[in-house]
């Protein structure tokens, strides 16, 4: 140990583990650890000189008790490392157990990372209880070449540990990459537990890249065909996850969202995914070799950056718009952000014609019409699929205290741009005033209204016809008649706005697709630079679309990354 650098003494005997490590003649690093039976007790000590201050961190776990006691630094560290950090915590522990690459007990035990690569020595120690991550010790790395600290070593830094990071960390990791899977939040996969009511609709059986908005409308092909529903649900089954069909392809947990992300945590942990929450990212900067992330927690070094941060959609659920600013950091295009799925406002006098109706609700067939913009407002790039005609949803549609809702507006919200119409067949596939044309006598405003009830909730029947004959005194010839069951089909509206970003589900554009392989994710501007999920500029239709587009997209850039 006469010379700089790090050399690993002992590792792993049997029961028991012993290290030491040697840290030349920038100072004097001893660590030793000692795992007998059930009880495990270390010691570190630091010292770098005369004025660099000294830490003492003990760890004593009893074999029944399973507290740990940490000791606060008794003053500074070399070069800071250790700056500010134990605070003197006492911990339960439901185990310990050491394993390679940071991987997690089954229990919730200890987590203890130890990484022996490229010429250097990674050590980092998190606890947890009861499911609450408490950071005891950051993760540092000693240099080889001077004695200096440097930046941790991965081979891919994922950003943002939702459904697509989750899942495209899995696979890497699973290909034998050393992965890191970071987010700001403070527990992984938060919108999969809201979503779906709380049971997850997970993928839809039925999706396919038309199923997606993009500029590129092709796009999504390619992710989409590698990686397919029944690939999903296939992992599912694995995990022993019960499910079932709701309507039209959508499929949910029978019992919890917590489910699929219990299953993406094991998939992570099996891979060596180290997985790190509460983190805030600083900047993303490209070195010599590859990308350095740096962060709260400290700097990382990779070959690749998988960006999968998330569009703007629910902002109480920590959405940033931070994915888009790293994009456009590295020169990338983002096609304007808005809010998708997401309830339509009405104007005050739409507003007294019908929200006195809130929570009346009928199956219909919507379409947003070619939108012109509102007076005044920014132009900005439109998508390919503007002014052609907007695709019909036949679903429910519901009133609401502020405008519409329901799965046929929400479908629609995705295609409407503020200015434009939207459109509702209130009778789709019937011709409700036939039996007026039939009759000689029974051409009123009555008989319409008996005729409508039919088909409508009766408080919406009524209203739509006293709006109609508050403004004509009616035309009941066939001609006439013609047209009313004419305007029941197309009923046409000009909402005010929408709900925006706060009850949004998810958010339309995004990193603009020209510039991102479509196999791969992976930038065309820097390589090893990826992007997937909802920050992209590929968004679904409500029913799980937007999950298999997490999955595809993920798979896509883990298998490369």
């Amino acid at each position: 140990m006469g010379h700089p650098g790090v050399q690993l003494l002992a590792v792993e005997v049997v029961d028991g583990l012993a290290g030491g490590l040697g840290y030349g003649s920038c100072g004097v690093l001893e660590l030793a650890y000692y795992l007998v039976a059930e009880a495990f007790i270390g010691e570190i000590g630091v010292a770098g000189g005369a004025a660099d201050g000294l830490l003492d961190l003990a760890f004593d776990l009893g074999s029944d008790a399973g507290d740990a006691g940490l000791g606060a630094p008794v003053g500074g560290v070399t070069g800071g490392v250790f700056d500010g950090v134990g605070a003197g915590c006492v911990l339960g522990t439901g185990g310990v157990q050491h394993k390679k690459r940071g991987q997690t007990d089954a229990d919730g035990g200890e987590k203890v990372g130890k990484i022996l690569h490229g010429g250097s020595f990674s050590s980092g120690v998190w606890m947890r209880l009861a499911g609450q991550r408490l950071v005891v010790l950051p993760t540092i790395e000693f240099g080889m070449e001077n004695g200096s600290v440097s930046e941790q070593q991965y081979d891919v830094v994922v950003l943002g540990a939702g459904a697509a990071g989750m899942m495209c960390a899995a696979q890497a990791g699973q290909r034998g990459r050393r992965v890191l899977l970071v987010d700001h939040g403070e527990a992984v996969g938060r919108k999969i537990l809201i979503s779906g009511g709380g049971r997850c609709n997970f993928t839809n059986t039925g999706a396919k890249a038309e199923n997606f908005l993009s500029e590129n409308p092709h796009f999504a092909k390619s992710a989409m065909a590698r990686y397919t529903p029944k690939d999903f649900i296939a992992l599912v089954e694995r995990y022993g996850i019960r499910y079932h069909e709701k309507t039209l392809g959508q499929l949910f947990c029978d019992d919890s969202a917590r489910q699929i992300v219990t299953m993406l945590e094991k998939e992570c942990a099996e891979a060596g995914v180290v997985t790190q929450c509460g983190v805030t990212v600083v900047a993303v900067r490209r070195a010599d070799e590859g990308l350095v992330v740096e962060t709260s927690e400290g700097s990382f070094a990779c070959a690749s950056v998988v960006v999968a941060t998330g569009g703007l959609s629910i902002p109480k659920m920590g959405a940033t718009a931070f994915g888009y600013e790293l994009a456009r950091k590295f020169g990338h295009a983002v096609v304007e952000p808005r809010a998708g799925l997401v309830p339509l406002v009405f104007g005050v006098e739409d507003r007294e014609r019908w929200c006195d109706l809130a929570g009346l609700s009928t199956e219909v067939v919507g379409s947003a019409a070619k939108s012109v913009g509102a007076p005044g407002e920014k132009q900005v790039r439109r998508s390919a699929q503007d002014d052609k005609p907007k695709k019909g949803f036949r679903e429910k549609l519901l009133v609401t205290h502020r405008g519409l809702s329901g799965p046929a507006v929400l479908q629609v919200s995705s295609y409407w741009r503020p200015g434009g119409e939207v459109r509702f067949d209130l009778a789709p596939g019937l011709e409700v005033f036939a039996p007026l044309r039939e009759s000689i006598s029974g051409r009123d405003w009555n008989s319409a209204f008996a005729a409508l009830r039919a088909v409508l909730p009766t408080r919406m029947a009524e209203r739509w016809i006293r709006i109609r004959a508050a403004a004509s005194a009616g035309d009941w010839t066939n001609a006439g008649i013609a047209r009313l069951e004419q305007e029941l089909h197309a009923w046409t509206l000009r909402p005010d706005g929408s709900e925006g970003f706060a009850k949004a589900e998810v958010t339309v554009g995004g990193v603009d697709t020209r510039e991102l392989d479509a196999r791969t994710m992976e930038s065309k501007r820097v390589p090893g630079l990826y992007f997937i999920g909802e920050v992209v500029d590929v968004t679904g239709w409500l029913g799980g679309y937007n999950f298999q587009w997490a999955w595809a997209s993920g798979v896509a850039a883990g298998l490369v990354a």
